[in-house]
């Protein structure tokens, strides 16, 4: 049975823009170069206060060197906070460039310094080669804060889905080697579990749209580079599995309610707050994943800015 009738009605029109995704080794490179071209054109979020730079981080362990885009206030003074951004896909699609738009708003409206990584993609880089090529990007931006104008002390990371998974990897890579002190983990409808895939989603009523299990299964064994669900996985792989979660930085989760992640992120937060990391949780009533991104005119999507801004106004002053 369709949960189209869940679906908040401003929200509706956007699922007909977007042809379903349908991967598999055949289709990887077809659908990447497809989410491609539904990038907003670039004057509908462009900012005249905000300049872009391109720069590179030094690989880890001898892995190639890592893409950045710096976005920063032209006109603001002082140290400022900084934001990595960590943009979605599956861990399979995108690009540093995926997230421009939120990137350029958030660097315009704190105003902060974003850095956005271009991460290798699986499955052609497995786990743990994305979330290093972040912590790479991590060390770059802490190390250069001086020069970009930044408070090394006030550095959020902010990711969505597989960005988000992969931010949630991050916090706790963070926490585990002491170099970068990390004021908020922003995790935007975070892909955390593989056992999603295997076990299947406790609510019927989640991932019928955008980000669908089938794709997840795809997304999860191209990261893993073996079926999910089996275990045997890298330390920083699969966040939900990491036993504990103490020490971490406060975290900001939000998440659709018809979205494919719902009850994975809802059981993070919850170990989370259990393990005394200050944790906001929202679940937005009739949303389905990338909700904001396809319908960036709704209240919805609107309300969720305000609240995602305001997390990080808070975290970053």
């Amino acid at each position: 049975m369709s949960t189209r009738h869940l679906v908040d009605p401003e929200l509706a029109a956007a699922l007909e823009v977007l042809p379903p995704i349908d991967l598999s080794p055949d289709t990887l490179a077809a659908t990447r170069e497809l989410m491609k071209s539904f990038a907003p054109p670039k004057e509908t979020y462009w900012r005249d206060d905000v300049g872009v730079q391109a720069a590179t981080a030094s690989g880890l362990n001898g892995a190639p060197d890592v893409g950045l885009i710096v976005y920063r206030p032209l006109r603001a003074e002082g140290p400022m906070p900084a934001i990595l951004f960590v943009h979605g896909g599956g861990y399979v699609m995108g690009s540093a460039e995926t997230g421009a738009p939120a990137c350029v708003n958030a660097a315009g409206e704190l105003p902060c310094v974003v850095v956005s990584v271009d991460y290798r993609l699986a499955p052609e880089t497995p786990a743990p080669g994305p979330v290093e090529d972040c912590y790479a990007g991590l060390l770059w931006l802490h190390g250069h804060a001086a020069e970009l104008g930044v408070d090394a002390n006030r550095i959020a990371i902010w990711g969505e889905s597989a960005g988000g998974g992969l931010a949630a990897a991050l916090a706790l890579m963070a926490r585990d080697r002491g170099e970068v002190p990390v004021r908020l983990q922003m995790l935007i409808y975070p892909m955390l579990d593989d056992r999603t895939v295997t076990e299947g989603p406790r609510n019927p009523h989640v991932g019928e749209f955008i980000w669908t299990n089938a794709s997840n299964r795809f997304g999860w064994a191209a990261l893993l580079g073996r079926e999910p669900g089996s275990g045997g996985h890298h330390p920083y792989a699969v966040p939900a599995r990491t036993q504990d979660l103490t020490g971490l930085p406060p975290a900001f989760i939000a998440v659709g309610s018809l979205d494919l992640f719902l009850q994975e992120d809802i059981d993070y937060a919850s170990r989370l707050l259990a393990a005394g990391v200050p944790t906001e949780l929202h679940v937005i009533p009739g949303a389905y994943h990338a909700f904001e991104a396809l319908a960036p005119q709704s209240a919805a999507a609107q309300a969720y800015v305000r609240l995602r801004r305001d997390a990080l106004e808070r975290a970053l002053k």
